[in-house]
């Protein structure tokens, strides 16, 4: 159901149903929200909403002078099989959750905890449909984190999923360090990280337990922007961590992914999402006390640049495809 929170040009609809899909209205911007947490209460889909809500925010006067406004479609993909018909032309911006369990949908035949989860696998063929259809349209863009950067790995044939074991320390969590490759150095639109790199390296949020190994095949497009850095070394290891697979002319990235969190902002944004979900019965305490055991590492781990990276790998890319349409 629509938010009543937010002004008249901004509305956020749930969709686990053909039902929760209201009509296409004219002037709408209508951004599909690919959520990929198999019914789990996740944060970072509450911190995705609040991003494109507050970038419709900094639009508010582009929007009221062309008279149009944005509409969130959360659609519920892994558990009720919700996608959209893109097609219908109603989305031109895509942007994709992360969530628990195994990247191939197969491997989650039960539960046990936190590392994999059972769903049905009928959304993967659709899913990889609509991939197919957002690569061929140069109109379109998909913008994904984590559990969605996976999916288009797995979906272009680019890199495997590889349980962290032992050997690499087990699951990542908390600030990391991508390593930035040189074609990011000198791309149109990521050269802007090279202030922030120290080494080469710029600090990420990584909460996984599956690297993402290069499968040695290509794809037309696609440009490898980061990789984990190396334990042994200041170089990049094996993982990737960031991927454009498809860039507008002008070199906005169209396609891209990154396997880490920069949805999730400022602590304080994060401590107000985590007592959202616990006012609204989403999480419990347990839940609440383990989600925010990480924000004083948000407070005090390379804030600042952390967040500077995640809005050029995240905030801004969604900022700057919405002010497009709303030039449109």
């Amino acid at each position: 159901m629509a938010n009543p929170d937010h002004a008249a040009h901004v509305e956020a609809f749930r969709v686990e149903s053909a039902r929760d899909v209201p009509p296409p209205s004219p002037g709408a911007i209508d951004v599909a929200l690919l959520d990929m947490n198999c019914g789990y209460a996740n944060v970072g889909h509450d911190a995705i909403v609040a991003v494109v809500l507050d970038c419709a925010g900094e639009l508010a006067a582009d929007l009221e002078r062309s008279g149009r406004r944005v509409r969130v479609f959360s659609y519920a993909v892994r558990d009720k099989h919700m996608l959209p018909e893109h097609g219908a032309g109603r989305h031109a911006l895509y942007i994709g959750t992360g969530g628990p369990g195994h990247l191939d949908p197969r491997r989650n035949e039960r539960v046990r905890g936190a590392e994999e989860i059972y769903e049905d696998p009928a959304w993967e063929e659709p899913l990889w449909r609509l991939f197919d259809e957002i690569y061929a349209d140069p109109q379109a863009a998909l913008y994904g984190v984590c559990h969605t950067f996976g999916l288009l790995c797995r979906w272009s044939g680019l890199a495997e999923p590889a349980l962290r074991g032992p050997q690499k320390g087990g699951a990542m969590s908390g600030v990391g360090t991508n390593v930035l490759t040189p074609e990011a150095l000198a791309h149109p639109w990521f050269a802007r990280l090279a202030p922030l790199a120290a080494n080469g390296g710029v600090p990420v949020l990584d909460s996984r337990h599956y690297d993402l190994l290069p499968s040695g095949h290509s794809r037309a497009g696609a440009t490898a922007i980061a990789f984990e850095s190396s334990p042994s070394s200041e170089g990049p290891g094996e993982a990737l961590t960031m991927l454009e697979i498809a860039r507008d002319s002008d070199g906005m990235p169209r396609m891209f992914a990154v396997n880490s969190h920069p949805e999730i902002g400022a602590p304080e944004r994060v401590e107000e999402l985590l007592q959202r979900l616990l006012a609204g019965g989403s999480i419990d305490r347990e839940t609440f006390e383990q989600r925010s055991a990480i924000l004083p590492v948000l407070r005090d781990d390379r804030r600042e640049a952390r967040l500077r990276v995640g809005r050029a790998v995240f905030v801004d890319l969604v900022q700057e495809r919405l002010a497009r349409l709303a030039r449109a």
